[in-house]
């Protein structure tokens, strides 16, 4: 860290940089709460997404026990072909935005297979879309987090080292110039009091 100069430039240099940061906190800080708000929003939407995957698998259940029948052959019955991804920017953070889950289904001989089986295939598509919505929303939810992480720092670093540390710095230029005036002054009293002496004599 550069030495300290206490001189006037230097005095009006720490009080353009003093009101540069006074500027810049509030702004910072609001963004702060704004992430923090959307990071709670995205952490209540995760919290609904499980919930409901929780309560399809335990429809899956209660309504088809007999889905665990290893005799009809239910593997690959669906899986994701394609996942398209959308881009939100939100206050400078880019969070991905699930737009469309394509699902791929394996054909199957309907006199082979039990009447069953289309339910489940139908459930089980709902229950890769979750997936993979609990997956995008996951993402979203880390990246908010080391956003608000990242600007909760920024904030810190204004409200906590450099706007107190540059009233410090003005304060010790001031004392100094102030001790410099008096000083200038006082020597000035005696040099005239010096010459009226001189005068006298």
């Amino acid at each position: 860290m550069p030495r300290l100069t206490l001189s006037k430039a230097s005095l009006s240099q720490e009080g353009t940089k003093l009101k540069t940061y006074e500027r810049f906190l509030p702004s910072l800080d609001l963004k702060r709460r704004q992430l923090i708000n959307e990071r709670a929003r995205a952490a209540a939407a995760l919290a609904d997404t499980d919930r409901a995957s929780a309560e399809l698998r335990e429809r899956l259940r209660a309504e088809l026990p007999m889905a665990s029948d290893l005799e009809v052959d239910v593997t690959g019955l669906v899986s994701v072909a394609g996942v398209e991804l959308g881009e939100d920017n939100l206050l400078g953070v880019r969070l991905p935005r699930l737009d469309r889950v394509v699902l791929d289904r394996r054909p199957y001989a309907l006199l082979a297979k039990p009447e069953w089986v289309d339910r489940l295939a139908n459930l089980l598509a709902e229950m890769l879309e979750l997936r993979v919505r609990i997956q995008v929303e996951q993402r979203r939810l880390s990246l908010l987090e080391e956003a608000v992480r990242t600007v909760t720092q920024r904030v810190n670093l204004f409200d906590k080292v450099l706007i107190p540390r540059t009233r410090e710095h003005i304060r010790r230029i001031r004392i100094f110039l102030a001790d410099g005036e008096r000083a200038a002054v006082v020597r000035a009293k005696i040099a005239k009091a010096k010459r009226a002496r001189e005068a006298l004599a």
